[in-house]
């Protein structure tokens, strides 16, 4: 049996031009996916940035209206007294904490894990209307802490860690879990570039995990993450 010459002519392969074009479009669609990443990147890192923003207009306004610093506003008599969302059975879950000392209870470990005033804190804002949400949620597994865009969380603290304040009594707002890419970004736009120095500090950070400030990175690396804070 012979084998037909023209079905074997059929059987061509792929042209150089027609690889070309092939190769060409796998090419724009691999740009088109990357740029869409750094856009998205680029997105989350602003609003990283305009969260950090709102939370010292939030602590000013507070302060000014009531002469007091959110978390350290107690004791609870006190809160309750000025009635409407305070009152006991508007908020029957607001913190206790003592009475005011001017200075913010809540070292750098709490600052994903906080204390009766880090809770109070958030609290307080809220139930001032200060920033949005449930001023009765005592919890960070109920959402007391206010997510970031990196899937981490936002939090206090007061201290002289160097990845926090540079004041004894200076307070902190942290995020948590933030790639090193955005962290640099947010570092120069914010401050100097440098997250051991100025107002804006990191501290290395485990993936996944909301790490407490510890000890001031010295450079950022993309393949890390970690936690940053800025001082109010």
């Amino acid at each position: 049996m012979k084998t037909s010459n023209t079905m074997l002519g059929n059987n061509k392969g792929f042209t150089l031009i027609e690889m070309a074009i092939v190769l060409v479009i796998i090419g724009l669609l691999i740009g088109g996916v990357l740029k869409g990443q750094e856009l998205i990147d680029g997105t989350k890192t602003k609003r990283a940035i305009s969260d950090l923003n709102s939370i010292s207009p939030a602590y000013n306004s507070y302060t000014d209206r009531y002469r007091a610093i959110p978390g350290d506003d107690g004791p609870l008599a006190t809160l309750q007294a000025r009635g409407g969302i305070w009152a006991a059975t508007a908020t029957p879950n607001l913190t206790a904490t003592a009475a005011p000392n001017g200075v913010l209870a809540n070292a750098p470990a709490q600052t994903f894990a906080p204390a009766a005033e880090g809770i109070a804190f958030w609290q307080h804002l809220r139930a001032a209307g200060f920033i949005s949400g449930d001023p009765n949620v005592t919890t960070v597994v109920a959402g007391l802490l206010p997510q970031n865009p990196f899937n981490g969380l936002v939090g206090v603290s007061v201290g002289t860690v160097a990845a926090t304040g540079m004041y004894p009594n200076g307070i902190s707002v942290c995020m948590s879990n933030v790639p090193g890419k955005a962290a640099a970004q947010m570092d120069r736009q914010l401050d100097d570039g440098n997250p051991a120095t100025g107002s804006f500090r990191a501290t290395l950070g485990v993936a996944g995990a909301n790490t407490a400030p510890n000890l001031a990175a010295t450079s950022y690396d993309e393949n890390l993450v970690y936690t940053v804070c800025k001082t109010l």
